[in-house]
């Protein structure tokens, strides 16, 4: 019986697979959803793509949002069908947790509501009407693939209304040299939290202005938490966010082998 149920399991995948659209592929850095199909798939240049670093909404007919990436470049778009005994969500959250082992960095990630419009996120951001669903069963997020390129790579979940699941999933590699591009400060805390570490492999050790007063902002965001600095900068950073006027009291340094920085939820 163990043998016939592994067969069955391997032939179901099989299958799924052999839906594919023709010469359509999944990314290295993200292994596919278990039991999902490529529904649809895209890969081209591009002119002036752009991803949110906020929510968004419609205004006088324009689309709306405070923050966002906008370059030309090569894209390649991946539309995954869930297993409907799953949610987009979840697929979302398997797909989050995997980045940020690879060594990812966060831009930004939102959650249901405080997303938008899902509409606007399916026809206006990704083209595909398909995407769209109750603004309460979506996610998404925007982060740096690791290495030294300026690598993007933009997820979203969702389940419709009628209780289809599905997850975008693209891949952007810009023309040119992105320049210094800032995380969103409630996304960086979001993550403190969820996963008790925020990583910051690219921080120099010697603090920029930039980044200390977005740190310091991060930790104004929620003045009960206190944290650990760790990395070979950790020092140069507390003094830094000191000079910030974030409380000594809330930090602790550490000085260790680790390039970048690494900070750690104490409580």
């Amino acid at each position: 019986m163990r043998v016939i149920a592994i067969v069955a399991l391997v032939f179901a995948v099989s299958t799924a697979y052999a839906a594919d659209p023709p010469g359509s592929r999944d990314f290295q850095v993200l292994p596919r959803y278990p039991q999902s199909e490529i529904v649809a798939f895209k890969e081209q240049n591009v002119l002036d793509r752009t991803y949110p670093l906020d929510s968004i909404r419609r205004i006088s007919g324009r689309l709306r949002m405070s923050d966002q990436i906008t370059a030309s470049g090569h894209l390649t778009a991946v539309t995954y069908r869930l297993p409907d005994v799953h949610t987009g969500i979840e697929a979302f959250e398997r797909s989050r947790s995997r980045l940020l082992r690879e060594g990812a960095e966060l831009l930004f990630w939102c959650e249901g509501r405080e997303c938008g419009s899902s509409s606007l996120w399916a026809n206006e951001i990704f083209h595909r009407s398909t995407l769209y669903g109750p603004e309460a069963r979506q996610a998404y997020l925007l982060a740096r693939l690791p290495g030294d390129s300026d690598r993007l790579m933009a997820i979203y979940g969702v389940t419709r209304g009628n209780g289809r699941p599905y997850l975008q999933v693209e891949q952007f590699e810009p023309d040119e040299p992105l320049g210094i591009i800032l995380p969103n400060p409630g996304t960086l805390l979001r993550q403190l939290k969820s996963s008790g570490e925020l990583w910051l492999p690219r921080l120099p050790q010697e603090p920029t202005a930039e980044w200390g007063a977005l740190l310091a902002n991060v930790l104004r965001l929620d003045s009960t938490i206190r944290v650990a600095l760790e990395g070979k900068g950790a020092a140069a950073w507390y003094e830094a966010l000191t000079q910030e006027r974030i409380k000594a009291r809330r930090m602790e340094a550490e000085a260790t082998d680790e390039n970048g920085l690494r900070i750690t939820l104490l409580r």
